[in-house]
């Protein structure tokens, strides 16, 4: 396999101002415990592992990647780095690289992850063409490591201590190696923890080099709050240039690393913008599967023309296809509504009538109704304007923000109970 590195920001200094990365947050599960790691804080301004504002599925990140290829021309990578290990959820994380690839040939594909369980997926990882991966090797030394991880948790079993520490170090030494017999490009990630590792970075540089690793990135550990290390501060930046240095006699040094968050786009270093947080949020609405048997949009409406009907007072739906050509919405039927009342039932018959429509476009709808009918796998979406408007962008994934209801208040002036009785 040829590694383009030149194109990776990542693995190359030289083309970081140049090239940039995005990271597709779909894989949220994590299968080990780390001292310094708490997940559960989003914070824009914040650069560390594990951050994202969204968890998408496979399919809602391939729209997202369409969006931000728009607006970030300069992408060259798609990455998975969590928020949690890409391979403690192996089968999200396929998917994803096998739907950008399809799409997207040309695209260099990477992976970060701790090294855990990626071993049986190397294959896999080779076919699609990936052609970088980043293992997390913060001990050689299972004693260093217990001090490390609270567990480990392989298959139905969760490891403890020396033992956790040597079974994960066993998996990714082992998968360094086996990167290499396959031609894949692998970078380790050591973290430098004062008073915990920071005298040991530079035997994980040896014997990770011993294996084959291209590059090595010694980098500072981020202090969290509500973690085992909370209390542990960060490394002064005069360690961490010697720690670089010495382990440079071993392998090339990544410098310029950024901790990057688990949904960062572009250029390293660049803050992650709204018009970017905005694309992931709307991708985060749509459906997580795609609908390929649900081939029609159905939509509230009084006269046929604009949708301008709350779903609580709908009489009748408006079912469309798109015409053959593509460029077109056109009119397949209309649909009687289920009787008022009924709450929870009337949804449920919704769902069943529109057994066949992958969306709904009304003019609003409670919180009820839109629950029911989504676990029916059927997408509400509130907005005003023309239906060919709306139906056009259901079925081409065009951006239809600026339909988008900003208030949801029902005829009456009310909030929707979503009893299913209409209004009043």
């Amino acid at each position: 396999m040829t590694l383009p590195i030149e194109k990776h920001p990542c693995f190359n200094d030289a083309s970081r101002h140049t090239f940039g990365r995005i990271h597709l947050p779909v894989a949220p599960k994590c299968n080990i415990q780390c001292n310094y790691c708490n997940r559960k804080f989003d914070c824009l301004n914040e650069n560390r592992p594990g951050v994202t504002s969204r968890v998408l599925s496979p399919h809602q990140a391939l729209h997202y990647l369409d969006r931000v290829l728009e607006l970030s021309p300069n992408i060259t990578v798609v990455g998975i780095a969590g928020p949690g290990d890409p391979f403690a959820n192996p089968e999200e994380t396929i998917e994803t690289l096998r739907l950008v690839r399809e799409k997207y040939p040309d695209m260099l594909l990477c992976v970060a992850t701790n090294g855990l369980n990626v071993l049986p997926f190397i294959e896999e990882l080779a076919e699609l063409r990936v052609s970088h991966v980043t293992i997390t090797i913060n001990a050689v030394d299972p004693e260093i490591g217990a001090e490390i991880y609270a567990w480990v948790r392989h298959g139905k079993k969760v490891y403890r201590d020396a033992n956790a520490a040597k079974l994960l170090l066993d998996n990714q030494l082992d998968a360094v190696k086996k990167l290499k017999e396959h031609g894949v490009a692998a970078k380790v990630n050591s973290i430098i923890i004062p008073g915990i590792n920071d005298r040991h970075i530079i035997e994980v540089a040896k014997t990770v080099s011993e294996l084959g690793a291209d590059i090595f990135n010694g980098l500072a550990y981020y202090r969290t709050e509500e973690t085992v290390f909370e209390n542990i501060p960060e490394p002064h930046p005069e360690l961490v240039t010697a720690i670089q240095k010495e382990a440079a006699k071993y392998l090339p040094q990544m410098k310029h690393c950024a901790r990057c968050r688990a949904d960062a786009i572009g250029i390293i270093g660049q803050e992650n913008n709204d018009e970017i947080m905005k694309q992931l949020k709307e991708a985060a609405k749509l459906p997580k599967k795609p609908s390929e048997n649900r081939p029609y949009v159905a939509v509230a409406s009084m006269e046929g023309v604009l949708i301008n009907q709350h779903l609580g007072e709908a009489d009748r739906f408006l079912v469309y296809a798109m015409e053959k050509d593509g460029n077109q919405p056109a009119l397949v039927e209309s649909r009687p509504a289920p009787p008022a009342g009924g709450g929870t039932m009337r949804w449920e018959a919704v769902a069943s009538l529109l057994l066949d429509c992958r969306a709904l476009l009304v003019n609003g709808a409670g919180e009820s109704p839109k629950k029911v009918l989504s676990e029916n796998g059927l997408h509400i979406y509130t907005l005003e304007g023309l239906i060919e408007e709306g139906v056009t962008g259901v079925f081409t994934g065009k951006d239809m923000s600026r339909m988008t209801r900003i208030s949801q208040m029902h005829a009456c002036k009310t909030s929707c109970s979503g009893t299913g009785s209409r209004c009043g």
